[in-house]
């Protein structure tokens, strides 16, 4: 069985935990308290960060590592698209995610961040999903018509945009829409932690 240490308000851990719910099979999730770490996290992972998957042998750190793993060891349903050509896309995208927005995530995340860096980091985050919204007004996913692991990756981010006090204008207004189109997904809101629940009023 698959092990999931989870931070219990980690985007990142979340993720992990939706993709584990979308393929529907039996795992294990460890929740960990960010601020008051396990001793073997640091053995697991030398970032010593949240998520790490354990399977017998394996460990794996980093979310996107570790969710393009569980799609191909249980590719039913299939996240990563299955044309090579797609699927080459797909990574860019989320390649250009973690550079754009989820580079921001962590300033908001970190408790070292200053005032002056976490507003920046906010306003960076409302201009990239704002550049990104006219794309939903066409698509229902971000790769087209099939949900896939990149609208996971995109997802936490989503739904904490009143946690992180992000505020987006009228023109982001189709995303908006696309989030909730994600949050009513059964396995996004089966991979909810109780602390994240709360985050959305």
């Amino acid at each position: 069985m698959m092990t999931l240490y989870s931070g219990i308000t980690c985007p990142f851990s979340q993720r992990c935990r939706f993709v584990l719910f979308e393929k529907g099979m039996d795992f294990e999730i460890k929740d960990v308290d960010i601020f008051n770490k396990p001793e073997d996290l640091a053995i697991m992972n030398p970032y010593n960060q949240v998520p790490v998957l354990v399977e017998r042998d394996l460990i794996l750190h980093e979310s996107n590592i570790i969710n393009e793993y569980i799609d191909e060891r249980f590719p039913h349903p299939q996240l990563m698209p299955g044309d090579p050509v797609m699927r080459g896309r797909g990574r860019l995208v989320l390649f250009r995610m973690e550079k754009e927005l989820f580079s921001h995530v962590k300033v908001l995340e970190s408790p070292e961040a200053g005032s002056k860096e976490q507003a920046k980091a906010r306003e960076a985050i409302a201009q990239g999903l704002t550049m990104l919204a006219p794309s939903f007004s066409k698509t229902k996913y971000i790769m087209g018509e099939e949900f896939s692991m990149i609208d996971v990756a995109l997802s936490p981010l989503l739904w904490r945009l009143d946690h992180y006090d992000i505020k987006l204008g009228k023109s982001a207004a189709p995303i908006l829409k696309y989030a909730e189109r994600i949050f009513q997904r059964d396995a996004f809101i089966e991979a909810l932690t109780p602390a994240e629940k709360a985050m959305r009023r």
